[in-house]
C-alpha cells in the first residue's frame, strides 16, 4: 500500500494503461479525421468499426475462449471515454454492439449461443443490437406489446415494432442489422405482471425487416436509429435465450453496465469541450486581452473544469468497484449516468458560450458534441427514472450514507 498516493484510478493497471493508449492514439488517426462528415451524413462507419473487432475493442468484456478480450467495467469506460472525446455518434454504435448486445449474450447466453454467435460479433463479422423500446413504450418494460409465441414444433412466432433501435439498420437502404436482442411478451406470472423473454432474432430470420431508418436527429448522427418489425417472425426454438420469463434478470445483468459506459461517453464530451474552450479563450482576443481574463469566461472554464473532473473521479470509482457478470451496483450506475449525462450537457453548453459563434457551427466540434450530449440525458434511462431508483434505493439501504 505504499504507493497508493500514486494510484491512477482510471488507470489502475499497466494493461489498462497500455489499452487506454492505444484507443487514444487509434481514435485521433482514425477517429477524429472523419467524424464531422458522418455526422452531417447521418453515416455509420462500418468501415471503422470493423477496425475495432481487428483491435479486440468489440467484445471487450466478452470470454477470451469466444474470440472477447476478457476484460473489465473499467476498460469498457475507458474505451467509451476515449471514442466518444472525438465522436459520440460512432462511439454510440460501438456501444449498442458490445454492451447491448456482446455483453449480454457473453452474461446470458447458453453454451451453445455463444460458442456460435461470439466469434462473429467480436470480429466485427456480424453487427448486433438490442431491441426493447417500441413506438409506445420506454422505459415502462412489462407495458410492451411485442409478443413472442411457442409453435408446435418448439419454434416461436414473434410479432410487434421496436422503436428507436440503434444499429438497427446498416445503410441507408435500410440494410438490418445481422443479430438482435429482442426482448417480447410470451404470457403473465402468477401475479398477472407481463412474462417478458429473450430471443436472438437474426436478419435472415422470415418475418424479421428494417421498418425505416430514423432520419433528422438532433445528435448522435454518426450511429444508425432505426425501426424494427417483427410480422410473423418465425425463430427456432433455440433462439430462446434461458428460460421463459428471465428477461428481467438478464436486463438488470447488463443494465448497470450499459449506464456506467454512456457515462463515459459523457466525461468524453465534457473532457473535449473543456480543452476547446481552454484553448479557444487564449487565442481569442477582446479589447485588447485574452478573453480568459473576463470574469464570465473564468466561470464557465473553472466550473467546467472542475465538474469533468469529479464526474471522471466517479465514473472510475464506480467501474473499478463492478462486476461485468452480475448486477449489484445499480445505486451507483444510476448516480453516475444522473450526474454526468446532466454535467456534460451543460459543459457543452458553456463552451459553445465561450467560443460564441464559432461554437454554434459545425466546422468546431463543441456544436456536435453539445448535440450528442442531450441523447445520453435519454438513452439507457432517463433522467426521472435515475432519480426515482436513487431514491428508492437509498430508502431500503442507507449505509452509503453513512
Amino acid at each position: 500500500m505504499s504507493d497508493w498516493k500514486t494510484l491512477d484510478s482510471a488507470n489502475p493497471t499497466e494493461e489498462h494503461s497500455m489499452l487506454r493508449e492505444m484507443v487514444r492514439g487509434w481514435v485521433a488517426s482514425e477517429v477524429e479525421p472523419q467524424a464531422l462528415e458522418h455526422d452531417r451524413e447521418e453515416k455509420f462507419n462500418l468501415g471503422l468499426f470493423r477496425q475495432m473487432g481487428e483491435m479486440g475493442l468489440l467484445g471487450i468484456t466478452a470470454p477470451v475462449e469466444h474470440g472477447g478480450a476478457g476484460m473489465d467495467a473499467l476498460a469498457a469506460a475507458l474505451v467509451n471515454e476515449e471514442i466518444s472525446y472525438s465522436d459520440p455518434g460512432f462511439c454510440l454504435a460501438y456501444l449498442a454492439h458490445s454492451m447491448l448486445f456482446v455483453n449480454n449474450l457473453s452474461r446470458n447466453g447458453s453454451e451453445e449461443q455463444k460458442a456460435r454467435i461470439l466469434p462473429k460479433v467480436c470480429s466485427g463479422e456480424w453487427v448486433g443490437a438490442m431491441a426493447m423500446s417500441e413506438p409506445d413504450i420506454g422505459t415502462d418494460v412489462l407495458g410492451m406489446s411485442t409478443t413472442a409465441d411457442r409453435q408446435e414444433d418448439g419454434s416461436w412466432l414473434i410479432n410487434g415494432r421496436k422503436m428507436w433501435i440503434t444499429n438497427g439498420c446498416i445503410d441507408d437502404e435500410g440494410t438490418p442489422c445481422d443479430v438482435v436482442w429482442t426482448y417480447a411478451k410470451t404470457g403473465v406470472d402468477q401475479k398477472g405482471r407481463a412474462e417478458i423473454s429473450t430471443f436472438i432474432v437474426e436478419k435472415d430470420h422470415p418475418g424479421f425487416s428494417v421498418g425505416q431508418k430514423i432520419l433528422d436527429k438532433t445528435g448522435m448522427r454518426a450511429s444508425n436509429t432505426a425501426e424494427l418489425v417483427y410480422d410473423d417472425c418465425r425463430v427456432p426454438a433455440d433462439a430462446l435465450v434461458g428460460n421463459p420469463g428471465e428477461s428481467i434478470i438478464h436486463m438488470m445483468r447488463n443494465l448497470e453496465l450499459e449506464r456506467l459506459t454512456l457515462a463515459a461517453q459523457s466525461v468524453g464530451i465534457a473532457h473535449r469541450c473543456v480543452v476547446e474552450m481552454n484553448r479557444y479563450a487564449t487565442e481569442r482576443e477582446a479589447f485588447g486581452r485574452q478573453i480568459r481574463e473576463f470574469g464570465q469566461i473564468q466561470r464557465h472554464i473553472g466550473e467546467s473544469f472542475a465538474e469533468w473532473r469529479a464526474m471522471h473521479a466517479y465514473l472510475y470509482d464506480v467501474a473499478r468497484k463492478m462486476d461485468v457478470s452480475s448486477s449489484g451496483q445499480r445505486l451507483d450506475s444510476d448516480g453516475i449516468k444522473l450526474v454526468a449525462t446532466t454535467m456534460a450537457k451543460n459543459i457543452a453548453d458553456r463552451a459553445m458560450q465561450v467560443m460564441g459563434g464559432y461554437g454554434y457551427v459545425g466546422e468546431y466540434v463543441v456544436e456536435r458534441l453539445w448535440r450528442d450530449a442531450k441523447l445520453l440525458e435519454i438513452g439507457g434511462g432517463t433522467l426521472e427514472s435515475h432519480q426515482k431508483n436513487i431514491t428508492r434505493d437509498l430508502a431500503k439501504d442507507d449505509s452509503v450514507l453513512q
